[in-house]
This record gives C-alpha cells, structure tokens and sequence, in this order.
C-alpha cells in the first residue's frame, strides 16, 4: 500500500500522525496513519493507492508543523540481502520518474543513526545504478524529483519520491547549526534557526539588518537577544531577570525590568518582537497577535510551549487564536508559519507578519 512517509522528532509520532490525517482529510485524500512510539517517522497508507503522489503534491510540507521531511512513499522493501541491496531498491524503482537527486537515509534516533555509515556506503554504488537504469540524472537536477531511499534497519526500506518545490532541501530535514561560544545559553540556536527556516535567504539583508530596532520579551540570560544583537539590531530586553554582562556591553541592549505581558515600547519603532517565554502558549500567542496586529512590531517570531499530550491539539488551538486576533482587529492580510524545529523540544516556533502592501 503506497503512502506518506515524514520523519519527525522521536516521541512527537502521534503529534504527525494526528496532523497528517487533518490535512490529508481536509484534501479529500484518506487513509490511516501507521505509528510506534519513538521510532522518528510516521507512515501515512493511503487507502488509494495513486493518491500517495497527489498527497506529497497537494499537502504544502511548510503547512506541516511537526514533520521534519515527508515523500510518497511506493514500496517496502524487507528481507534484503546482505551482498546486495542495490538490485531490490532498483526494482523497486522501475515505475518511478526519472529523478534528480537521491537521499539515502535513517531516523533520527539513537538506533537510526547507527545506520548513517551503512546508509552512506550504500548510496555510491546505488546512485551509479539508478544513473545507468536512466532512474537518475547524471547531475543533481532540482527540478525533476527527489528519490528517498529511508532504511529503518540494514535489511528494510521505505522507497519513493518527494519534489523539490515542496520538501525540506536540508539531509534528514535537519538544520546543524554551530553554538556561538559568546552567547549566554542554547537557546539561541532556537531563534537562528528560525530566522533561517522562516526568511527567505535573499530577504536577509532587509529584514534581518543591522540597525532595525527589537524587544524580547522574557529575555534573560539573552540568548535571542544574542541573535539581534550579533545581527546589528538595537534590542529592548524586558525581563526580570539578570541580563548577560557581555550583551549589556555591546551598547545594543536596553534592559527593562518589567512583566513582559505589560511591557509597552515608548517610541514606535520596533521591527521585530521576539519571545521565548515560559507561559500558557495561547496566553502568548494572543499577545503576540495583538503587537503584530496593532502596529507595534512589524515581525514577530515566538516560542509556544506545549503540553505533554494532545500537542497538535494545543497548537491548533494557539494559532486559531491568532487568526481570531487578525481578524478581531481587521489587521488585513499576514502571514502565519509554525515549526517544531529541530532546536526545539516540547515547544513550536511561529513567525506572523502583516502581509507587504
């Protein structure tokens, strides 16, 4: 039965598995969602087979929350052979398009990455296969399709394809980023990433400048506020706690011991608003809708926090409130994103906008 595969951080199984069968509803595509706990992947059956590939059309992967990568997903390969795994996953492919780029790869769990030297020594001889069976270009070509070669052990595959215009161009759907030494926590790497995830890279220079004005709000010890000031930008940090003393050096930063829920700028100025605080996620997603909708910041990039169950339920619920917000205010047209990014853990980072007129 052909399907869904998307990868997704371990534990968060069922979070996909809920969300993938929403939106794959909503399209009219059924089917059931196939789960064990702690594996790092969900696979979707679709109930028609040849609707797997209209569902890895139709199913934006930037509207997914939880999902790391996802392909359609034609065959499962068991049982394979110790001295050859390429023939199979050749005969798996014979009906599929010819593609432009081949990712072997695993979960991202503790046994899936046991498979990353396996998974690489398998991709040399497999590629120059699939070039010789004309499955591959000789050169990656972005526009023809990806192939997905995803082992969950060294004798089983999922095999299938995903497109370019609509999968995540990152091995795994995994952003490594190195940790700044000068920053005051981890946390930083939060906010960089989803700088990197939600801004297109040729918009850097104009939204991300040095020189914008910005508050975060729950700031301290300042790891957000790390990534503003390493990028030039005059911060607020509004937050009762100690600030870094190497950041309140810079001259970038003012600090504002205040309750980041009463907090109000003086001068309206502000391009972006950032917030990683611990709080009920719809008791800061409607803050965070009311700056944006009110004029007060022009961007707006925050943490939720999730509980430990119904996950997908809670940030549904979250982001339904931002949209009543928008609309409440008449705001006009914005743009929404979340992401369970992969610095991340129990938590979703959203970026809202009012849409450029």
């Amino acid at each position: 039965m052909a399907g869904l595969l998307l990868y997704c951080r371990a534990g968060f199984e069922s979070d996909v598995a809920n969300e993938v069968q929403d939106k794959a509803s909503q399209l009219e595509i059924f089917g059931y969602p196939q789960t064990k706990n702690n594996t790092g992947y969900v696979l979707f059956n679709c109930y028609q087979a040849e609707q797997a590939e209209l569902l890895v059309k139709k199913l934006k992967f930037s509207d997914l929350v939880f999902a790391r990568q996802h392909f359609a997903c034609q065959q499962v390969i068991e049982d394979m052979l110790p001295t050859d795994r390429v023939g199979p996953i050749l005969q798996a492919c014979a009906d599929f398009p010819l593609c432009g780029e081949l990712r072997v790869e695993y979960a991202d769990t503790t046994e899936g990455r046991e498979l990353s030297k396996f998974c690489r020594k398998v991709s040399v001889p497999l590629r120059q296969a699939l070039r010789k069976k004309n499955k591959l270009t000789n050169k990656e070509n972005p526009n023809k399709p990806v192939l997905h070669v995803f082992f969950t052990s060294n004798d089983k595959a999922y095999i299938g394809y995903s497109f370019s215009n609509n999968n995540s161009p990152l091995p795994l759907g995994i952003m490594r980023l190195k940790f700044p030494h000068a920053a005051p926590s981890r946390s930083t790497l939060k906010l960089d990433e989803a700088f990197q995830t939600f801004i297109p890279k040729e918009e850097h220079d104009v939204r991300l400048q040095g020189g914008l004005h910005a508050v975060d709000l729950g700031a301290c010890p300042g790891g957000w506020t790390y990534q503003l000031v390493d990028r030039g930008m005059f911060v607020q940090a509004v937050d009762n706690g100690a600030m870094d003393e190497a950041l309140m050096e810079t001259g970038q930063v003012t600090y504002c011991p205040e309750d980041g829920f009463k907090f109000t700028p003086k001068k309206n100025n502000i391009y972006w608003l950032v917030c990683d605080m611990i709080e009920q996620p719809q008791r800061v997603a409607k803050l965070m809708a009311t700056w944006v909708a009110e004029g007060r910041c022009k961007e707006a990039m925050f943490n939720l926090k999730l509980p430990m169950k119904k996950r997908y339920e809670s940030i549904q619920g979250a982001l339904d409130i931002i949209e009543q917000v928008m609309q409440s205010q008449q705001a006009g047209k914005y743009c929404l994103q979340a992401k369970h990014l992969y610095h991340n853990r129990e938590e979703v980072t959203v970026h809202l906008r009012l849409a450029a007129k």
